[in-house]
């Protein structure tokens, strides 16, 4: 066979011949994986600019532009996530709109030639940026120095392109912008685990994405516990995702209490609990509230569970005004502290026999 023919058909994936057939096999692979992410990454982004141009279109219609865009959007929203679920919120429509309106001749360039595309996710963040000069010079940046899309974030949030305008010495400014988004480097193979991709391709985001094997057995095993408690407790969702301007998040478990009438969100942390993991819940908390709490419903509650080295915890976050609420019905139905910290301890303790029990049988 003619090697030579055959690089031709396959350009687009690495070949190479170092006499190292395991090093060799791994180019294929990581090259090939890589190959597949652009052409989806290509494709998912010529759809949303191309939704958005369509939506633009139908604009042009309406006497009230704004009211009737806005109108289509949210039409659509409803009807897309009737066929095709996930993926279609009125945010993510508006994304594509806004995405056309600013990078109208993104795949033409004064050459003629299409430009190089970064993923829908760095777009998606940088519409987020109003001033024009300073959009195209995090385009430029990000294309250049291969930013992540959270080392693109904390630049844009950290007003970099501004810092860098008004400092004589850049130097100090470029330095320690790379000293604090080092551990942001792009994986290259990150985009199988992201849930943009996954939406686009008609997957489900999978739970072992997010979770470690002991992470996931204490999940489990507080699911069960609460199902078992038989106090009004509707499971709803595991690894629940969320998705906000600047990042994405999942919720380890979502409950519904029928009895209290409100949803209780759960959610492991493997290190000690911080304010900011307590900001995060809180945040979660006012998602729920808004979008999902009806008429009739209480105020949600959100149960942060630590499984720490030295300590397993539990702590409950309520928003201000529902703590009197928590005192006198909350606490009828729901695990105490110590009930929960116990059942860490012992999916733990279950975990590390199963573990010993499977290195003892791999070595007789």
């Amino acid at each position: 066979m003619n090697l030579e023919k055959v690089n031709n058909n396959f350009n687009t994936i690495k070949y190479q011949n170092t006499e190292n057939v395991l090093e060799d096999v791994c180019t294929i692979i990581d090259s090939a994986k890589e190959y597949a992410y652009k052409s989806v990454n290509i494709a998912l982004v010529k759809r949303n600019w191309l939704i958005g141009y369509r939506i633009a279109e139908e604009e042009l219609k309406g006497n009230n532009r704004a009211d009737y865009g806005k109108n289509t959007i949210n039409k659509l929203s409803k009807e897309l996530t009737k066929i095709y679920g996930k993926g279609f919120t009125k945010t993510n429509l508006y994304n594509c709109y806004a995405f056309y309106k600013m990078f109208k001749n993104i795949f033409q360039s004064p050459t003629g030639k299409s430009k190089k595309l970064l993923s829908w996710t760095h777009y998606s963040t940088l519409i987020q940026v109003s001033d024009e000069k300073a959009r195209d010079w995090y385009e430029k940046e990000s294309l250049e120095q291969t930013w992540s899309v959270k080392t693109l974030q904390r630049n844009i949030s950290s007003q970099y392109y501004y810092r860098l305008l008004k400092s004589q010495i850049k130097e100090p400014v470029v330095k320690e912008m790379k000293e604090k988004t080092k551990d942001d480097l792009l994986n290259k193979l990150k985009f199988i685990k992201n849930p943009v991709i996954a939406e686009f391709l008609g997957f489900s985001p999978e739970q072992s994405f997010t979770e470690s094997d002991i992470e996931k057995s204490i999940i489990t095993n507080i699911q069960k516990f609460l199902i078992e408690l038989g106090k009004g407790y509707a499971f709803v969702a595991r690894q629940l995702h969320i998705h906000t301007e600047k990042e994405d998040y999942y919720i380890d478990l979502v409950f519904y209490n029928y009895i209290l009438k409100c949803f209780v969100l759960i959610d492991l942390k493997t290190s000690k609990i911080t304010h900011q993991d307590i900001g995060q819940m809180d945040m979660y908390i006012r998602m729920f509230d808004e979008l999902k709490r009806g008429e009739d419903d209480n105020p949600t509650i959100g149960i942060i569970l630590c499984s720490d080295t030295d300590e397993d915890i539990a702590k409950y976050s309520m928003l201000n005004g529902s703590e009197k609420l928590f005192a006198s019905k909350y606490n009828l139905y729901l695990p105490t502290k110590e009930e929960l910290r116990v059942e860490i301890e012992s999916q733990k303790a279950i975990f590390n026999m199963q573990q010993q029990e499977k290195t003892t049988n791999k070595r007789e």
